[in-house]
């Protein structure tokens, strides 16, 4: 019985494919950039056709590494939340560019619908706010705005990422598991399908949209002509539920947060829906033989992408390697805050028209000020979440890191520090490839359950609290002084 498991890996950035064994070891990788576009102000875009080839080339090579398809017990796929695709049901030809969940395009639908008293409502139902972030507005735009997508007739389809991938793959099948299907705005989580009333809020017809699946299974297999044999699909789940799962927050209270493009912190509830009162996200962690369990979520809109920023956009570092000694090279960030609204900001603040700025420059301010200031906001943002968890009732004891973001052994620190909690980052940070493969593992039948792929995690580092409780309080209230400037 083969043993090793394909995992796909569909980023905002880049897209990786991913050979683990069973043991949860990394065989190989396979990694291409993905371009993004910004064709306007507050507007993302990716091209679908880009994400379908590339995703392609890098599974091809994970195939080959295996020695064969015919090596790979299952397809675990996770991916970009909230991100919306639409096609054409007879070519799985993309017929319009992909709007990203970063895309702010649809600021005044969501402020519309608010002032409309729809905000309760929806987040009664969805356990989300209105916001541009999620998947519903940015549907109910493009088939208004865009005639091809009205032009398609009954032969338009539409999902989330793995949603498309899965269409390719297997030359058809159109279905979205439960937690990116969560992330839409249109699906009640607390009952089983799509919702007609949350449909006819934002303009969505029913019959475009994919059939809800479980998180792990058997969701049909890829078509002969792309790895040789066809390989069986039994894994999909948005990325940070994925990463939840490749952490091992398996029981509730358990918390992670991953640093990648952007930051999200989910907390375990298990199979109690929560509601916040402070904000928050509730969203469904997985879904397995149709029985669901929950998470709180804090969604930070911008983390590794403003080092990229600053590195590609305004050249003020050569590579995200150099952060670290920067922010080492001086004692202190000289005064200097970063509010990283690029793109508005996210939980707790909801502030979809907050932009960014850098605060207390005085001529005394150097380069390292700057990036040390840039690296601190990670721990600044993940504080003001701590703040509406346990404001939620769901205060952290210790948080599991991961993301490319917390390599750096000083940003590890430096959350430790400002939350004044253990803080746990295993060796293998991919841990959302990790928690994709976890349920592939279970839908391939490697493991009976999530438990037992929990062999699949390995080695892990702490970090403990070690920074003055002056110094600590000097920074969170200067932090609280450059939020409050941006919020006004």
């Amino acid at each position: 019985m083969p043993t090793k498991i394909l995992v796909i890996d569909e980023g905002t950035t880049s897209i990786r494919a991913m050979l683990i064994g069973q043991d949860g070891t990394c065989l190989a990788t396979a990694q291409r950039p993905l371009t993004q576009f910004y064709p306007a102000p507050g507007l993302v875009e990716h091209d679908a056709q880009e994400i379908w080839e590339l995703t392609l080339v890098c599974a091809q090579e994970m195939v080959a590494k295996a020695g064969g398809a015919d090596q790979i017990a299952g397809i675990g796929i996770t991916n970009q939340r909230e991100t919306i695709v639409f096609w054409d049901r007879r070519t799985g030809e993309p017929l319009a560019p992909a709007i990203v969940w970063q895309d702010r395009r649809t600021t005044d639908i969501c402020q519309s619908l608010k002032d409309q008293g729809e905000e309760a409502v929806v987040q009664a139902k969805t356990g989300l706010l209105l916001d541009p972030y999620f998947s519903g507005s940015k549907m109910g735009w493009a088939l208004s705005d865009w005639e091809q997508l009205r032009a398609a007739g009954p032969h338009l389809a539409v999902g989330t990422i793995e949603s498309y991938l899965v269409f390719r793959l297997t030359g058809g099948q159109h279905i979205s598991d439960a937690t990116n299907a969560s992330r839409t705005s249109l699906m009640a989580i607390g009952s089983a399908g799509w919702d007609d009333g949350l449909c006819d809020l934002f303009a969505v017809p029913r019959h475009i949209l994919p059939e809800i699946v479980d998180c792990a299974g058997q969701f049909g297999k890829t078509r002969p002509e792309l790895f040789g044999v066809p390989i069986a699909i039994t894994g999909l789940a948005g990325d940070q539920q994925a990463a939840t799962i490749g952490q091992g927050c398996l029981a509730p209270g358990q918390t992670k947060a991953t640093f990648g493009t952007g930051a999200f912190v989910l907390t375990q509830t298990g199979r109690t829906l929560p509601q916040s009162k402070n904000r928050l996200l509730s969203t469904i962690a997985w879904q397995l033989n149709g029985v669901r369990h929950y998470a709180l979520e804090g969604s930070i809109f911008v983390a590794g992408s403003l080092i990229k920023w600053l590195r590609d956009d305004i050249g003020l570092i050569g590579t995200a390697l150099e952060t670290e000694k920067l922010a080492r090279s001086v004692p202190d960030n000289g005064g200097v805050y970063v509010v990283p609204a690029l793109s508005g900001l996210g939980a707790p603040h909801w502030k979809p028209d907050a932009r960014g700025a850098v605060l207390g420059l005085s001529f005394s301010s150097q380069k390292a000020h700057i990036v040390r200031a840039a690296l601190e906001a990670m721990a600044h943002q993940t504080y003001d979440l701590k703040t509406a968890f346990a404001a939620d009732g769901a205060d952290w004891a210790e948080l599991r890191i991961d993301g490319g973001m917390v390599a750096n052994d000083w940003v590890a620190q430096d959350l430790s520090d400002m939350l004044d909690i253990r803080v746990e980052r295993p060796d293998f940070i991919e841990t959302t490839a990790l928690g994709a493969a976890m349920l592939a593992g279970v839908g391939a039948g490697l493991y009976a359950s999530l438990e037992d792929a929990m062999v699949m995690r390995g080695p892990k580092k702490h970090f403990e609290p070690g920074l003055e409780p002056s110094h600590r309080k000097a920074r969170l209230t200067g932090w609280a002084d450059a939020i409050g400037r941006v919020l006004a």
